[in-house]
């Protein structure tokens, strides 16, 4: 199958361009959410590269906030970058652990592959991946039984219908 951020960006657009005047855009460089100001009139999730994992993991932090973070540049969240010792990896993960889960539904929902993101390629010390995987897992087999935020439930309802995939089980969230 093929993945094309072109469809993520059409999907995203005719989910919620009008209802949340947001849209998905292709970034160059960094991927960053710009709320609407007085230069653009609606708020921008720009995603690196045109990556597909980019624009779904974008997306999901997106999903995720709520409607005083929605109107933050990048949510307001502090961002430390690539090169975190290991307290400040613990905290990075434990702010990235719901996005995370989201966007492994999202992926699910389309059918690509899903890897967590560390995004510590240069730190004092080694991510435990695997340990962050099964934490990831946990919150998506949470959000699978107590519901997804809302956004999330219509957004991996269009990729479904897109990709012609079925809906969700807690199989799906393969750790292997």
């Amino acid at each position: 199958m093929s993945f094309c951020y072109r469809d993520l960006i059409s999907l995203f657009n005719q989910s919620f361009a009008d209802t949340y005047n947001t849209r998905l855009e292709l970034g160059d460089d960094e991927p960053i959410y710009l709320p609407a100001d007085g230069q653009v009139a609606y708020h921008r999730i720009i995603f690196a590269h045109g990556f597909f994992a980019s624009a779904l993991h974008e997306v999901a932090h997106w999903l995720l906030a709520g409607e005083a973070r929605r109107r933050q540049l990048d949510y307001g969240y502090w961002y430390h970058p690539d090169g975190r010792d290991a307290e400040a990896q613990g905290a990075f993960e434990a702010v990235e652990v719901k996005p995370q889960a989201i966007e492994w539904a999202l992926s699910l929902s389309c059918g690509f592959p899903f890897n967590v993101s560390c995004d510590n390629l240069n730190g004092s010390a080694e991510p435990d991946r695997h340990a962050f995987r099964a934490r990831v897992r946990e919150q998506a087999l949470h959000y699978l039984a107590d519901g997804f935020p809302p956004r999330a439930r219509v957004f991996m309802a269009a990729l479904q219908r897109h990709y012609r995939r079925v809906p969700l089980t807690a199989a799906d969230f393969s750790v292997n």
